[in-house]
């Protein structure tokens, strides 16, 4: 591991990553494993920062690259050289470079995008529709050039639209591009019901579906806990359901007002879908992902939809759900189509 070269240095040219899973015992040679490559893009910011330390506990990464912007360069090798003391701390061979040059994303398997303008209070996510769609397809256009094999993983907001801005302009596949979408919400979601029913988290299954932002879904009807679903259970006529989905869309925008940013919470997420895609683990999770017509005939657009998850790409599932549900989702996806064809237009037409 070398955090004093930035990428492109030479010191990556025809190196092949592997993780030696070393027994100290002289009778046994190391097993090599191919590992992943994973690149950060908006490193230097709390949630491309943070997301660099959670992804780096995933047994399948052997290099992480931290890109920023021009000018960033002393914060990106600050960056990597206290994530590799971090590293050196837990025992862990995790390579880790930067660079300030988006082509160095070459050879990457994942490329988070975390680079855009930051949320202020009061400001909802689709104000940052514009400004940030901008940034999102110039990166997309050099990732799809440079990395056509690569996953692109969007997390900056409005985040179901920059994935559709990330997909038009990369000129990838839809099973390849995706965004963190609903999937924290879910599982913010998920959280409050455990507290209400006072169970372990893992004992409830939920999902949140469409925007993430105000017009999200919450699939009651596909709630379960301990395996029974919800409605079925004595105390479902007292669950909170409104206060619970009002947490839930405001959780972000209130920690925004506390403490400047969210950091946290999006970084294990990200995390979580990065081990999900490089562990070929099959999980469904609700994601930002393309859709054609797999909830109820509704879709062309990117939204918060339940997908499987393995190292070739994001999947939609099709689903059946109440017709309430089915109401309110395609309000969503309605709001969501207008803001990213309206998005698309204008960055056509260079406005």
């Amino acid at each position: 591991m070398d955090v004093r070269r930035p990428r492109g240095s030479g010191v990556e040219e025809g190196r092949t990553r592997y993780r030696r899973n070393v027994v100290p015992t002289e009778d046994v040679s190391p097993r090599d494993q191919p590992m992943a490559t994973v690149a950060i893009i908006g490193a230097s910011g709390r949630i491309g920062s943070f997301a660099a330390h959670a992804i780096s506990h995933d047994p399948h990464v052997g290099d992480l690259l931290l890109i920023g912007r021009p000018g960033s360069e002393d914060q990106l090798d600050g960056l990597a050289r206290d994530l590799g003391d971090s590293f050196a701390a837990r025992g862990t061979d995790t390579r880790i470079s930067w660079s300030v040059e988006m082509d160095d994303v070459r050879g990457s398997d994942i490329v988070v995008c975390t680079a855009g303008i930051a949320r202020q209070p009061g400001q909802t996510r689709l104000d940052l529709a514009l400004q940030n769609g901008r940034i999102v397809a110039s990166t997309a256009e050099t990732i799809g050039r440079v990395a056509p094999d690569a996953l692109i993983f969007m997390v900056t907001n409005p985040v179901d639209v920059m994935t559709s801005v990330a997909l038009r302009y990369s000129g990838m596949r839809p099973e390849h591009v995706f965004g963190l979408g609903t999937h924290l919400d879910s599982m913010r979601l998920k959280s409050l019901l455990a507290d209400f029913f006072r169970v372990h988290v893992s004992e409830v299954h939920t999902r949140i579906i469409g925007e993430h932002g105000d017009s999200m879904v919450p699939l009651w009807s596909a709630t379960t806990v301990g395996g029974i679903t919800i409605n079925n259970l004595p105390a479902f006529t007292q669950i909170p359901m409104e206060e619970m989905l009002n947490t839930v869309k405001s959780s972000g925008e209130m920690i925004i007002r506390k403490r400047g940013a969210t950091t946290y919470g999006p970084g294990e997420a990200i995390a979580t879908l990065v081990r999900t895609v490089l562990g070929d683990e099959n999980r469904i999770l609700t994601v930002s992902s393309y859709i054609r017509q797999e909830v109820h005939g509704i879709g062309d657009v990117c939204i918060g939809v339940p997908a499987r998850i393995n190292r070739n790409g994001v999947f939609p599932v099709p689903i059946r759900i109440e017709e309430e549900e089915v109401r309110a989702f395609r309000e969503s996806v309605e709001k969501i189509r207008t803001i990213t064809q309206t998005v698309l237009e204008k960055l056509e037409f260079g406005d």
